[in-house]
């Protein structure tokens, strides 16, 4: 058992979260006794209590609680990645090089996994080493629901350098939703704030999102600022419609919350927009019946970014995943007929 130990945030290891630099100097201890001290305040970053997100820089100071020799605690074997999710993982990409990844992540699939829960793209991303040593790093998240592009950096400096970009809003994410009714206008800006609901599970369990006015926001403890782009692209007189959504700031269930304030929720989200199965066309409800899936059909379509290495710029787009194909091919809409960003088309 070793004592306590105050050790420094190297050059290299700055801006990642606090359990994986943890895992990295400590690969012995699991995620589990690793989330457990930083509840009990065990683990602290400049004397701060910290989460096991916290993110850490460069120079700051953590202190080590008194941890187990590497062979006093028994080493977990990895989770062995199935050759039929290995393959699954491996036909979900459609970009890579030796700087990034990119996949079609499809719904149902968790980007990271809770307590125990093992099936989930990041635990997957063994499976996407390719030819190099090291698993490519998540950069950015989607929803477990949420189908369609997810990027990936291939080594620790792309993965800080598209971390920064993200934070910085240097990227452009165009998602693709069916929304309950037609917004009006066809064209607009959600600004509404976001704060975490009351009473959600100690694990995140049942984590919603409320909406507040904007002049709310600073007075509400918790809550944070949150601007929605959106356009409707088509529409099915008053039931449905087709539309292009940009999370401008990239909050926690920003899309859904925010086109279910406005009274156009997401079909087949039943968190945010009721589980009713019928939509009689005022704009409420979030099934529409019939033959369309009730899953979420909420899909990230494009992201356009600065490639981090080369410089140039890559635009990546996901196939539909096939419930919502289905739901386009009823409706009679063709990707094909729309432009990739409307609202740069539309200025």
């Amino acid at each position: 058992m070793s004592g306590v130990q105050t050790l420094t945030v190297a050059e290299g290891e700055g801006d990642q979260r606090l359990d994986r630099w943890f895992r990295r100097r400590f690969p012995h201890v699991p995620q589990g006794r690793i989330e457990k001290m930083c509840r009990k305040g065990e683990i602290r970053v400049d004397g701060g209590r910290v989460k096991p997100a916290t993110r850490v820089d460069v120079g700051q100071q953590v202190r080590i609680p008194p941890l187990p020799d590497p062979g006093a605690v028994e080493d977990r074997p990895k989770p062995q990645v199935s050759e039929a999710d290995a393959q699954m993982i491996r036909d979900c990409v459609i970009f890579r090089d030796d700087h990034i990844l990119a996949l079609n992540k499809p719904p149902g699939l968790p980007v990271q996994g809770g307590s125990g829960q093992t099936r989930h793209v990041d635990g997957l991303s063994e499976a996407l080493r390719f030819d190099l040593e090291e698993k490519p790093r998540l950069v950015h998240r989607l929803d477990k629901d949420t189908s369609g592009v997810l990027l990936m950096a291939r080594t620790r400096a792309v993965a800080n350098a598209l971390t920064a970009a993200f934070r910085a809003r240097e990227t452009r994410k165009i998602y693709w939703a069916v929304v309950a009714g037609t917004p009006s206008p066809a064209m607009g800006t959600i600004r509404y704030g976001l704060v975490k609901a009351p009473g959600h599970g100690s694990k995140g369990e049942g984590e919603k999102m409320l909406c507040l006015h904007p002049d709310a926001v600073d007075d509400t403890p918790g809550a944070k600022r949150a601007v929605t782009d959106y356009a409707v692209l088509s529409s099915l007189g008053r039931r449905a419609s087709w539309c292009a959504l940009v999370p401008v700031t990239g909050r926690t269930h920003q899309l859904r919350a925010h086109m279910a304030e406005i009274g156009h929720p997401i079909v087949g989200d039943g968190k945010y927009g009721g589980s009713g199965q019928e939509n009689l066309g005022d704009g409420w409800g979030a099934q529409l019946g019939g033959e369309i899936s009730r899953k979420l059909h909420l899909h990230a379509r494009h992201l356009r970014l600065t490639h981090p290495v080369t410089g140039a710029v890559l635009t990546l787009t996901a196939p539909l995943p096939p419930h919502m194909q289905r739901t386009w091919d009823m409706l009679g809409w063709d990707p094909a007929d729309v432009p990739a960003d409307p609202f740069e088309e539309m200025e």
